[in-house]
């Protein structure tokens, strides 16, 4: 949904949701240890986070970043349910 038009209150919930999400899955990963995940997950919730928001200009830029970040939640879920 991220990739259509919308108002910019559905981004800025969206960001929240996202670096809430970030943010809890890099303090599970910790936790066991530094690992990938903490990493990728570190930096896509420096990108989203809506404290200190990073604005690209262009929705060019952000259409890539969207989708990769959303395939990679989507990674990781499967990584997670197939670990139960």
């Amino acid at each position: 949904m991220a990739l259509a038009h919308l108002p910019i209150g559905y981004f800025t919930i969206l960001r929240i949701v996202v670096t809430i999400g970030a943010a809890a899955i890099v303090i599970k990963e910790f936790e066991k240890s530094i690992n990938i995940w903490v990493i990728i997950f570190g930096l896509i919730a420096i990108i989203f986070n809506p404290i200190i928001p990073i604005y690209l200009h262009n929705k060019a830029i952000w259409l890539p970043i969207d989708l990769i970040c959303g395939v990679i939640f989507i990674i990781k879920y499967f990584v997670n349910f197939n670990k139960q």
